[in-house]
């Protein structure tokens, strides 16, 4: 009887213990300030380690790996509490994978990464994706497809660009410079030359804004207060691109998209030209599914698309979206509700937040 009464009470002071919040929810903001051991096992662990959670009975609490060792207590071979956590040794193990895979002059397979980084395919598979929030072979096509645009604008000709950019075969360097560049190589080469942009400029209750469209769809929607600086801000893009006014029935393009800025609810039933690295496009597509009416923040972005860890980078790839309202960016806010930069200006992010919660 007296030996249940010290087990309640052992129990009873873990649980009140803020640190076993920690513990139970296997929080790795916790590691580093705290480690626990299990009097059962002998073992001591870090807060965010996932092997099964002790009986809090059987817990003692440690301000450092040194006091647990001290009190006849082993590292954990799961967490390893007294050395790296598990999660930078997987982040510098997927930056020195990605140097590899930057650094080679043809994609490396993923036998080879693996084998670089002493663990199975599957592994180095799902950890990379898990870091970086996409694949290595999507990032190795990333990295082709920013090579391809510097070589473009370096070799003189578009097969020396090819061979240049690490690619094997023109055939395979053809088919992703038109879905990488959205159009030609050698249009891109030329600053955009023979690709012809439809363009128009109207006005809409945030200023004004331009739409313009290749055969593909729409590729970039702009709002600035000053028409002028939309127009040379698409001349900047593609200086040697043919630009072609707007006519009535690219008026109604730009109709519609007006329409979809005054009026969330409608929707934008039109084709996009989107065009960005593997990553950006991940982004995106996470920004298109946020309902209009509603807010989520970076981090929540991060973990949609699988990357908990990257959330400078989603708060980059929406810097960088060049389709307002289309790619709903405005909608991505700070953890704590704050309204962060947006590239066409907080105070118009506002008047866009104010007006779908109100529709």
């Amino acid at each position: 009887m007296k030996m249940s009464r010290q087990i309640e009470m052992r129990a009873a002071t873990t649980t009140a213990d803020p640190r076993w919040a920690a513990v139970q929810a296997r929080d790795a903001r916790a590691d580093g300030q705290f480690c626990y051991a299990v009097r059962t096992t002998g073992v001591y662990c870090r807060p965010s380690c996932a092997a099964r959670l002790p009986r809090p009975e059987n817990v003692e609490f440690f301000a450092t790996a040194a006091e647990a060792a001290g009190a006849g207590y082993r590292p954990c071979r799961r967490c390893s509490p007294s050395g790296q956590a598990p999660s930078q040794q997987q982040a510098e193990m997927v930056a020195g994978l990605c140097r590899q895979i930057a650094l080679a002059e043809r994609p490396p397979t993923l036998e080879e990464l693996a084998r670089a980084a002493n663990l199975s395919p599957f592994h180095v598979h799902r950890v990379f994706k898990a870091v970086t929030g996409t694949t290595p072979r999507a990032y190795a096509r990333a990295c082709r497809a920013a090579r391809m645009k510097a070589t473009l604008n370096e070799e003189e000709t578009v097969t020396g660009a090819i061979y240049a950019a690490g690619y094997g075969s023109s055939g395979r360097f053809y088919e992703e410079a038109g879905r990488t560049l959205g159009m030609s190589a050698g249009s891109y080469r030329a600053g955009g030359a023979r690709q012809q942009i439809r363009f128009a400029v109207g006005e809409c209750s945030l200023g004004a804004i331009l739409v313009a469209s290749t055969e593909r769809g729409v590729c970039a929607i702009l709002i600035d207060d000053d028409p002028d600086v939309l127009v040379r801000d698409l001349q900047d893009r593609f200086p040697r691109a043919d630009l072609i006014g707007g006519d009535a029935d690219y008026e109604r393009v730009v109709a519609t998209v007006v329409g979809f800025v005054e009026a969330p609810g409608l929707g934008l039933d039109l084709p996009l030209d989107v065009r960005g690295t593997a990553f950006q496009m991940r982004v995106w597509q996470a920004l298109q599914a946020i309902p209009a009416g509603e807010t989520v923040t970076y981090t929540d972005i991060a973990n949609r698309i699988g990357a908990p860890k990257a959330v400078r980078a989603v708060a980059g790839a929406c810097a960088a979206n060049r389709l307002a309202v289309a790619i709903p960016c405005h909608r991505v806010v700070r953890s704590d509700g704050g309204l962060s930069g947006y590239r066409w200006g907080v105070e118009r992010k506002r008047r866009l937040l104010a007006r779908e919660a109100a529709r």
